[in-house]
């Protein structure tokens, strides 16, 4: 459940991020307008119904509803001309909408797009940053232990049935998970292990647990089949990584 999120979240993250391009790449381009000369725009001044002075941009729409720009090399000449002709009734107020901005002012489209392209960006390198830094510590946990330890066993030599002789050798081992200094001090030589042999289902990995249970020691259990991989050497990684653990936590099972 967890790899299919994984999976699912950058396909969200690049089609919302190909939505917000495309909306401000609509919004920009929108309304496109077509190119006239500042010489036809005088020549058309009557027919025009807004006339917008944006900066050194130009920016008007004829009665027919097309939108036309041009960009002015003389702004002030612009604006005295537009007032003149207000002034010979070429223009009406009524009827034509005139707006001029000054070039230092700007519009907010003209700050609000750029800070949407840095944040969209900085916004997908923090996320491929993280994904690349996930990935390298997956690719570092690879050779680790999956062992799952438990620290607070339940089970006792009460919940296995039979095996009588075997819970008596057992208790030697719980004995010396309690104590092990008083064995120590006696001279004794301790065994490097006890190894369970039966078939499947048998009750080794319930008689471990017992023994833990019975020393109130962690107990870690990691299955046969997590000491298999493709890549060579990645159980010998993990069976090492797992006795550096038990070291740690030592006395345990």
């Amino acid at each position: 459940m967890e790899q299919k999120r994984n999976r699912l979240l950058p396909t969200i993250l690049a089609i919302v991020c190909i939505l917000v391009v495309g909306a401000l790449v609509w919004a920009m381009l929108g309304n496109t307008a077509e190119e006239i000369s500042e010489a036809e725009f005088h020549e058309n001044i009557a027919t025009y119904t807004k006339i917008e002075v944006n900066g050194y941009r130009v920016n008007c729409v004829g009665v027919n509803g097309k939108h036309y720009t041009f960009v002015t090399l003389d702004r002030g000449n612009l604006n005295s001309f537009i007032l003149q002709a207000f002034e010979d009734g070429k223009l009406s107020t009524d009827d034509t909408e005139f707006v001029s901005i000054d070039p230092n002012q700007g519009s907010w489209t003209d700050y609000i797009f750029p800070i949407l392209y840095i944040g969209m960006i900085i916004f997908v390198g923090i996320f491929l940053f993280r994904s690349i830094a996930r990935q390298n510590n997956q690719n570092m946990d690879f050779g680790h232990s999956r062992a799952k330890a438990v620290t607070n066993m339940k089970v006792r030599f009460t919940d296995v049935a039979g095996a009588e002789e075997e819970k008596e050798e057992l208790k030697e081992i719980v004995d010396f998970l309690k104590d092990p200094k008083r064995f120590v001090d006696m001279g004794a030589r301790i065994p490097k292990g006890v190894l369970l042999v039966g078939p499947p289902g048998t009750g080794k990995t319930l008689f471990a647990k017992a023994v833990a249970g019975e020393a109130g020691v962690p107990f870690f259990s990691m299955s046969g089949s997590d000491f298999v991989e493709m890549f060579v050497g990645v159980g010998a990684s993990r069976v090492r990584d797992l006795f550096e653990q038990a070291k740690k936590n030592m006395p345990c099972i």
